[in-house]
């Protein structure tokens, strides 16, 4: 748990909500005094413990659409014509230097 005084707190805003989607929480003080909270929000229940840890730092965005994934439409949808090269060439390149 972090405590932070409102000046400091308005100064560097963007390093302690950082630490909020880190996990932690935040106290806010006024004058040394504790007058407010800041806490990480919830993810909804249906997330495993990695995926909302991922959430909550701003790696991993929930899916905006909540109905699930129709895969006989994706399917259904026309493959591009790309040639052998082309893949070959994305292959090396993902692979890099390794």
């Amino acid at each position: 748990m972090r405590t932070a005084n409102i000046g400091v707190l308005k100064n560097r805003l963007s390093a302690y909500l950082k630490f909020v989607r880190n996990g932690e929480e935040v106290i806010v003080c006024d004058r040394n005094v504790p007058i407010a909270r800041i806490l990480p929000l919830e993810p909804p229940d249906d997330y495993n413990a990695e995926e909302a840890r991922l959430i909550a730092a701003g790696i991993l965005n929930p899916p905006k659409d909540p109905r699930p994934m129709d895969w006989d439409a994706f399917w259904a949808l026309p493959r591009p014509n790309v040639s052998d090269e082309a893949v070959k060439e994305a292959i090396d390149w993902a692979k890099g230097d390794r």
